[in-house]
C-alpha cells in the first residue's frame, strides 16, 4: 500500500451512525452530458466521506447540488432529514470551503472569521469567544488581527477552515481545498484536517481527484466515473477488494496480467512457460490478474519468475522497479531502501508473488 495510506480507525464507529444527508436518485444534465446518473448515497453523521473521481466524473457536481449552487433534473436531496432539493444554499446551514480562499482582504482573520456569525446575530461576546475557539482549533492564534495578505497559503487555507466551521455547520463541504498547496505543505494540512475532524466530529464531505488524499483522510470514498458512483466503501476495502478493474487502477498502483486461470492446480498461467500460485475465487479461462507493488518480492527462491528491470523510481523509503516479464508484461515491485540504486536498469532479477487473491476478466 502506499507508505501514507492509513485506514481510519473511526471507521466502525459510523457503521450505525444516523444519515446526515440522503441523496435520492439524483440526476444532472448540462445539454447532452450526463454529468449526475440517478446517484444514491448516504452520508453518516460525523464521518469524513469523499468523492473521488478524474475531471468530468461528476464529484464537483454531486457536491454542487448537496450544497444547493446546482439545482437537480430529478431526485431529491435530504439533510438531516429535511428535504432541501429546492431550497437555497443559505438555507441548508451548510460550511463551504473551496481551493480558492475567499477570504476578505480588507478585514482581519478574526474579521473574516466572525463574518458568518454577524449575519446569525451572536452577541459580541459569544462572538468573541466562538473566533477565538476557531483560532485555537486552526493553531492560529497568533495570526488574529492579521490580514489575508500577510498569511502564507497554508494559514490562509486555515482561516478559510475556521471561517467555514465557526457557525457550527450541519456538513462541512471541501471541493479540492488543498489543491494549490505545494505537496510538503497539504500533506501537513491533511494530517490538520484528520485531526481537526476528529476534535469537532462535524459532517465532512470532501471532494478531490487525489487518490492518496483520499486514502489518508477519509472514513468511506465514493469512486465516481461517468455521472455514478462505481465503488463506495472505507480505503481498506477500497484497496484490497476493489469491485471493478476501473476502481483497482485508480486507487494505488497495480499491474494487471494477462494470462490464464486453472483453479484446479490454483495456477495463473502467464504465458507458454511462466506460471504463478494464486488464490482466486473464479471460473477457469482467461483473465487479467491483478497485482499490487508490495505484493512483488525480489527472491531467489525456486520458482521465481525472471525479470527485467526498465526503470527505477526513488521514493520516501522505498523505490518503485518498473519490470518487464519474460512475456514482456510490465509488472510494478515496490521495495525497501534503494537496491544497487540505478545500477539495476537493465539488469535481471527474480520475483515471486505473494497473495495473489484479484483477478478481472480478460477484454
Amino acid at each position: 500500500m502506499p507508505q501514507d495510506f492509513v485506514a481510519s480507525a473511526s471507521t466502525a464507529a459510523h457503521t450505525d451512525a444516523a444519515v446526515k444527508v440522503s441523496v435520492r436518485g439524483v440526476t444532472k444534465r448540462f445539454g447532452a452530458t450526463l454529468a449526475a446518473d440517478h446517484i444514491h448515497l448516504d452520508i453518516r453523521d460525523g464521518e469524513f466521506l469523499t468523492l473521488l473521481g478524474a475531471s468530468g466524473c461528476g464529484k464537483t457536481t454531486l457536491m454542487r447540488m448537496i450544497a444547493g449552487f446546482e439545482r437537480p433534473d430529478g431526485g431529491r436531496i435530504h439533510i438531516d432529514g429535511r428535504d432541501v432539493t429546492d431550497l437555497p444554499p443559505r438555507a441548508r446551514h451548510l460550511g463551504m470551503v473551496f481551493q480558492q480562499y475567499s477570504l476578505f482582504p480588507h478585514m482581519t482573520v478574526a474579521e473574516n472569521i466572525a463574518y458568518g456569525l454577524k449575519a446569525q446575530r451572536i452577541d459580541a461576546h459569544r462572538m468573541a469567544q466562538r473566533v477565538q475557539e476557531m483560532l485555537e482549533l486552526v493553531q492560529l492564534p497568533q495570526v488574529s488581527e492579521r490580514r489575508p495578505g500577510q498569511l502564507s497559503g497554508g494559514q490562509q487555507q486555515r482561516v478559510a477552515l475556521a471561517r467555514a466551521l465557526a457557525t457550527r455547520p450541519s456538513v462541512l463541504m471541501l471541493d479540492e481545498p488543498l489543491g494549490a498547496l505545494d505537496l510538503k505543505l497539504r500533506r501537513q494540512l491533511q494530517t490538520e484536517l484528520k485531526r481537526i475532524h476528529r476534535e469537532t466530529r462535524t459532517t465532512f464531505l470532501f471532494v478531490t481527484h487525489d487518490q492518496e488524499e483520499a486514502l489518508h483522510l477519509s472514513d468511506r470514498i465514493a469512486v465516481m466515473r461517468g455521472g455514478q458512483i462505481e465503488q463506495l466503501a472505507d480505503p481498506a476495502t477500497l484497496y484490497t477488494h476493489p469491485v471493478s478493474e476501473f476502481v483497482a487502477d485508480f486507487i494505488g498502483d497495480i499491474s494487471f496480467l494477462a494470462g490464464r486461470h486453472e483453479p484446479s492446480t490454483r495456477t495463473f498461467h502467464l504465458g507458454d512457460s511462466l506460471s504463478v500460485p494464486v488464490h482466486l475465487a473464479r471460473p477457469a479461462g482467461p483473465a487479467r490478474l491483478a497485482v499490487r507493488p508490495e505484493q512483488v518480492r525480489l527472491s531467489e527462491r525456486a520458482g521465481a519468475l525472471r525479470a527485467t528491470v526498465r526503470e527505477v523510481v526513488p521514493e520516501t523509503g522505498s523505490t518503485l522497479l518498473h519490470l518487464e516479464l519474460g512475456d514482456r508484461q510490465p509488472l510494478l515491485a515496490r521495495v525497501l531502501g534503494l537496491p544497487q540504486g540505478r545500477s539495476l536498469l537493465g539488469q535481471q532479477v527474480r520475483v515471486t508473488l505473494d497473495d495473489c487473491s484479484l483477478a478481472f476478466d480478460a477484454p
